[in-house]
């Protein structure tokens, strides 16, 4: 007989066990291996099939900034599902089986004239991210609101979906270079590397949907009949996720982080290549990572019970600021700059675990500003601040490179190339680690959350 869960320190009866927590973060193994192949695509673009860096980031941004409305489209979408039905859980399913097939496509770029690769480029980018990925994704994001009432078991949600992502990203970052350099490293090797990794991606949403459920445990019908109830037109639900400065703040630290993820994904094989002289070293620089990634694993959780999540936030920024500004001393040192790059590494940690729970807590200040959740509106809404800025990173690695004039056929790096490469690897996340830490002094809901919950539960009393 299964042992009985109880409640968490709040009061608030918990509903999922281990297994639960690992089929969850399935997803987000699924996406974070999708977004990790979306991260690669300006190498394998400019240096394995022949396109223009420039081109490459002006179609990259194209895509993302499409992708960004798609965004707020399925969050409406998800938000009007007629009452009675499963309003996230199908949709893994739905999009999930494409995203895998898309994650084959993404990598047969057709021989011939530019033109037609440029627009091969567009069509299959805007499939993936604007149509597959948004259409699991923000579904999938919402099931945390759903899935429990305990804002302890959110916070475990937020790990289990953060370590599996993290697993996967790193998966794609440190085996895709040397195993496509070990096939042979032309386009026909790409291939084949993206057929196992939408393999995988469909293997994870599988399992995911299979472990998944909408309906909490002990939910009364008054609790059910508020959630079919909460759909917002969706004018009216984009202007008051605008009044509710919790979420614009979250949704602005969601873009910057997301500028520095799409930066962190695409930039080490440039670095390795042209800095270090040596692209196979993206191997080792990935699994000396992930010691880092472990111990900030590890740690988040007791950081968190001790510090609270804010404050968390605060050190990490702070660690990744100066560890990042550090880096200008010698950008040349390959072990010097693996160490600070590890550090770098534990403070992205907390972000990533913490996202989904910051998110929460703007969509219960909903609750007490408007008296709706608003759940998938709230999180479509703050997926385009993450969508623009991943799309951002990707394109600002581009743009950087087309101002150096880079030929990806050159034998050495030239001075321009060079400094590209630390503008988007050094000086730009520095500032934004930067910018994250004063954001995240300004961030108080956590300390007005249980006073908020208290005067909602009035309301409903009354």
């Amino acid at each position: 007989m299964a042992k009985e869960l109880g409640k968490d320190k709040f009061g608030v009866q918990r509903t999922m066990r281990r297994r639960d927590f690992l089929g969850d973060s399935l997803g987000q193994f699924a996406l974070n291996a999708m977004s990790g192949l979306i991260g690669q695509m300006t190498y394998f673009y400019t240096d394995k099939v022949g396109v223009a860096a420039g081109a490459v980031a002006t179609v990259l941004m194209i895509c993302k900034i499409i992708d960004a409305f798609t965004d707020l489209i399925m969050g409406n979408i998800v938000d009007h599902t007629k009452p009675g039905k499963e309003k996230y859980r199908p949709w893994l399913l739905k999009a999930g089986i494409p995203a895998g097939i898309l994650t084959l496509l993404m990598f047969t770029v057709p021989k011939g004239s530019s033109g037609l690769q440029i627009a091969y480029l567009l069509i299959t980018n805007l499939l993936f991210t604007a149509v597959a990925y948004t259409a699991v994704c923000i579904p999938y994001s919402s099931l945390m609101i759903v899935r429990t009432n305990s804002q302890e078991e959110r916070g475990r949600m937020g790990t289990w979906r953060a370590a599996a992502g993290y697993v996967s990203g790193m998966i794609i970052a440190v085996a895709i270079i040397p195993i496509t350099n070990m096939l042979g490293g032309t386009q026909s090797a790409w291939i084949k590397f993206g057929a196992i990794a939408g393999a995988l991606v469909i293997l994870a949403f599988l399992l995911c949907y299979k472990t998944s459920k909408e309906t909490i445990q002990g939910e009364t019908d008054v609790q059910k009949k508020e959630k079919a109830e909460e759909a917002v037109p969706f004018k009216e639900a984009i202007v008051k996720l605008f009044h509710n400065k919790y979420w614009v703040m979250i949704l602005i630290m969601n873009f910057i982080t997301n500028v520095l993820y799409g930066i962190n994904g695409a930039s080490g094989a440039y670095y390795a290549k042209w800095i270090y002289g040596n692209d196979n070293l993206m191997g080792i620089m990935g699994a000396v990572g992930l010691i880092p990634t472990l111990i900030g694993f590890i740690l988040v959780g007791p950081m968190i019970k001790r510090l609270g999540v804010t404050k968390t936030l605060k050190v990490s920024f702070a660690l990744g600021t100066v560890c990042t500004i550090i880096r200008i001393i010698n950008p040349y040192h390959f072990v010097f700059n693996v160490g600070m790059g590890c550090i770098g590494t534990f403070a992205n940690i907390p972000m990533m675990c913490l996202m989904g729970v910051l998110t929460a807590m703007s969509i219960d200040y909903n609750e007490y500003k408007y008296g709706k959740k608003m759940v998938a509106s709230s999180q479509a809404a703050s997926g385009f601040g993450g969508k623009v800025g991943s799309g951002i990173g990707a394109s600002v690695i581009g743009w950087c490179l087309s101002l150096a004039a880079y030929d990806a056929t050159m034998t050495a790096a030239t001075e321009a190339t060079k400094q590209a490469i630390f503008a988007f690897s050094i000086y730009i996340p520095a500032a934004m680690f930067a910018v994250l830490f004063v954001m995240s002094m300004k961030f108080d809901l956590e300390k007005r959350l249980p006073q908020l919950r208290e005067e909602i539960a009035k309301r409903k009393v009354q």
